[in-house]
């Protein structure tokens, strides 16, 4: 699925939408480089959920817990040195009965194979431009995520 996000607020929008059709226990990878708006779509799912409060880039902190129902565990591996990720307990987080927001997993080879996936790219390579989010899904119950998600989100195909 590709969709075009106009500006901030529909980012945040898009992450409330998105909120809407995942479960506990749901895992989203979120990829894209810096500035691209990983951290404005959490927020979306976050206030969504209920959340109120300020929702930042856990870049430095590496996690950030969200109490939402279900709460929401958003993960940066950006920082993140290889040995660091056992350290970090993810295992234990992944098991819980959470949606856990991972930003740039690819910088480790422990995730689940099973996700949902999304990549936000710039348009021209300007953060004042509209992003081109691509979703896609690993796994039968993440492909019935995306088909929910296809029903809440007008991606501008007709």
């Amino acid at each position: 699925m590709q969709i075009i996000i106009p500006d901030e607020q529909a980012m945040e929008d898009f992450g409330g939408r998105l909120a809407s059709v995942l479960r506990p226990g749901d895992v989203v990878y979120l990829s894209g480089e810096l500035g691209a708006g990983k951290t404005t779509l959490v927020r979306g799912a976050a206030r969504r959920l209920g959340y109120q409060g300020r929702v930042t880039s856990p870049t430095f902190t590496i996690m950030n817990i969200y109490q939402t129902n279900p709460p929401i565990y958003h993960f940066d591996f950006y920082r993140l040195e290889n040995n660091d990720l056992e350290d970090l307990g993810l295992g234990d987080y992944l098991e819980k009965d959470g949606i856990a927001f991972i930003e740039w997993p690819c910088l480790t080879g422990e995730l689940p194979d099973q996700a949902l996936h999304i990549q936000i790219e710039l348009v021209d390579d300007d953060y004042e431009r509209e992003r081109r989010v691509l979703v896609s899904a690993s796994g039968m119950e993440y492909d019935a995520r995306l088909k929910e998600l296809k029903k809440v989100v007008d991606t501008g195909d007709r």
